[in-house]
């Protein structure tokens, strides 16, 4: 046994310099059932991944990352930073999240991400004028806590903080966007007074996302017909172009060398005609790939530190941006991989390792009963399945798009009978459900058996589910 593990450690520490350089993933925990943290940490060394962006400062997560070795960035919600305009208020979290983690085997923390898109148009404003503050007294507060040398607090924003204009829509022409110029100009100096990077979500498949009118080749990195000529630079890719729109933004305010970092780049497999594994596949050989070479974007070419979006799919995910929300992962929500994806972008076919040891609950389905005689209400019950459940794979151009009535209404029945642990009572659906032990799963489209729930996982406890459907079948009846 202790032979085995030194050659797994000899092996590991050989395989480590074979990966991109300074490759992160984004971690995501908004799943009815999560692996334990444990176990996602033992996914990123397995996988050679050396960063981590979290969302949270969860002490499970940090338990389980202190130790690793992987370089972590925290975050403070948006629902906080309001609190955060309280200096005693940053202190503490700081000194909560932060200092408590700063031993000889803690957390590695180098970045704390406060908010997460908050300039976004969608929030009305609601965070304009309270993430500057936040920022400025959680940097101020790691600085007075001695640790301001290694740990350096960012925003990350979406790509619409900044633009080119309509009568010149070249990487070169970019700015910040007017209404909130000074704001970030603001923001750019006090990161550049701390040494911490502009941190940017740079989302190619959105381009192609609702707009048939985008050419599709432009989202990915492996060339395009026409590519577009700005002043002598030939763009083949939209990332590129993106990127670069940002470096002429902060060069416009007088700080073009700014480090740029990218919090967030991915493609779903699941939820929009273009979401799919080989859509995915193509998208990340060509990112790694492009990140493996240092080739960086033609007005910053070189290293690129990127976090991957993401890590494990999250099936509770708001799905208000569209069904793909909850497709993002790399790996299933069971911790398996999609595809055979090559984290060293060298075609070294060193593909995605697994979660190891996971406990799925018992091969179970929950179906339509063939023998129902009144279906007049199928409807009304694969609604609150699917209110529930996660049913964004029925939805058009996913896998189980090709399901017929029937077929989609035993794919939402079990995909809420999967996330109350199996329970009986919620696989009835006034007589219309019954369980089975056959796999019904179709060839395009995989009927879930959840993985058994952790401590830090299980959406809505059993009681809880039975009060659900009782009062639903009382309304119904």
């Amino acid at each position: 046994m202790e032979k085995n593990w030194i050659l797994r450690v000899v092996l590991m520490v050989g395989l480590m310099g074979l990966y991109v350089e300074g490759l992160g993933v984004n971690w995501g925990t908004q799943a009815t059932h999560q692996l334990p943290p444990e176990t996602v940490v033992q996914m990123l060394k397995d996988n050679g991944i050396q960063k981590v962006k979290l969302f949270d400062a969860d002490d499970n997560t940090m338990s389980a990352l202190a130790g690793s070795g992987i370089e972590v960035m925290v975050a403070i919600p948006n629902n906080q930073l309001a609190v955060m305009n309280d200096y005693k208020r940053a202190q503490q979290w700081v000194k909560k999240n932060v200092t408590r983690y700063n031993f000889h085997g803690g957390v590695n923390i180098k970045y704390v991400a406060v908010g997460n898109e908050p300039f976004l148009k969608s929030y009305n404003n609601s965070f304009l004028n309270i993430t500057l503050p936040a920022l400025q007294n959680i940097q101020n507060a790691i600085n007075e806590a001695g640790l301001g040398d290694t740990v350096k607090a960012t925003v990350p924003l979406n790509a619409d903080v900044y633009q080119s204009p309509e009568d010149n829509p070249l990487p070169s022409a970019g700015t910040f966007r007017p209404d909130i110029s000074g704001l970030m100009t603001e923001m750019v100096q006090f990161l550049n007074k701390n040494s911490a990077p502009f941190t940017v979500n740079i989302y190619p498949f959105l381009s192609l996302y609702g707009n048939d009118d985008f050419p599709f080749n432009y989202a990915f990195f492996d060339g395009v017909d026409a590519p577009i000529m700005d002043n002598g630079i030939q763009y083949t890719n939209v990332f590129d172009a993106n990127f670069d729109t940002l470096v002429s933004a902060l060069k416009s305010v007088g700080f073009g060398d700014t480090p740029i970092l990218v919090g967030e780049v991915g493609w779903p497999t699941e939820g929009d005609k273009n979401a799919n594994a080989g859509n995915a596949l193509r998208f990340y050989n060509g990112l790694l790939s492009r990140l493996a070479a240092n080739k960086g974007t033609p007005r910053r070419p070189g290293f690129i530190e990127v976090y991957l979006f993401g890590l494990i799919d999250e099936d509770a995910k708001s799905i208000a941006p569209g069904n793909f929300e909850r497709h993002w992962g790399i790996f299933r929500y069971d911790g398996q991989p999609k595809f055979p994806m090559d984290l060293t972008g060298q075609g070294q076919n060193k593909f995605l390792i697994g979660a190891q040891n996971v406990k799925y609950l018992s091969p179970t389905w929950c179906m339509v009963n063939p023998d129902a005689k009144d279906l007049s209400k199928l409807a009304d019950n694969l609604n609150f399945a699917c209110a529930y459940g996660d049913c964004t794979a029925l939805g058009y151009g996913s896998s189980c798009n090709n399901l017929d009535a029937i077929g989609n209404a035993s794919y939402a029945f079990n995909m809420y009978y999967q996330v109350q642990n199996q329970n009986r009572q919620a696989c009835n659906f006034q007589g219309l459900a019954k369980l089975t032990t056959d796999n019904i799963s179709t060839p395009t489209c995989n009927f879930t058996i959840q993985i058994a729930p952790s401590s830090a996982s299980s959406l809505m406890p059993s009681f809880a589910a039975l009060l659900f459907v009782a009062l639903f079948m009382i309304l119904l009846a």
